[in-house]
């Protein structure tokens, strides 16, 4: 349950913070896919760091129960298949960047994403 609790907060602050950056305008997904798209060596990377993010969380934390910790399971999985496929097909990504011309929403969902982890993590 510590573990969970952790991951959770880490979860929230990024979650969180980032969703203030695309509100505020700071950050862009539009941008940052443009710029995975141009650069084979950054797609390289942010695949890679994908792969373990969800390597760890996959075999530290692979708990599938009935209550919010099975998110963060969920999570793991959702970043070891999305960096796998992005180092293996990193153009099977760039299909999906019309989706991100929206940032104002993703802003949006990522802050309530944030905001309920860190209701998990710090209130809980």
């Amino acid at each position: 349950m510590e573990l969970s609790i952790l991951v959770a907060k880490i979860i929230a602050i990024i979650y969180i913070s980032s969703g203030i950056a695309i509100l505020i305008g700071q950050l862009n997904f539009e941008k940052i896919t443009e710029n995975l798209e141009n650069s084979p060596a950054l797609t390289l990377i942010a695949g890679l760091c994908g792969l373990i993010i969800g390597l760890v969380l996959v075999e530290y934390h692979n708990i599938w129960i009935k209550n919010w910790i099975v998110f963060i399971t969920i999570i793991g999985w959702f970043f070891l298949l999305g960096g796998l496929v992005m180092v293996v097909f990193p153009k099977i990504l760039f299909f999906f960047s019309r989706y991100y011309k929206h940032s104002r929403l993703w802003g949006i969902f990522m802050l309530c994403f944030g905001l309920l982890f860190g209701y998990w993590g710090f209130v809980s």
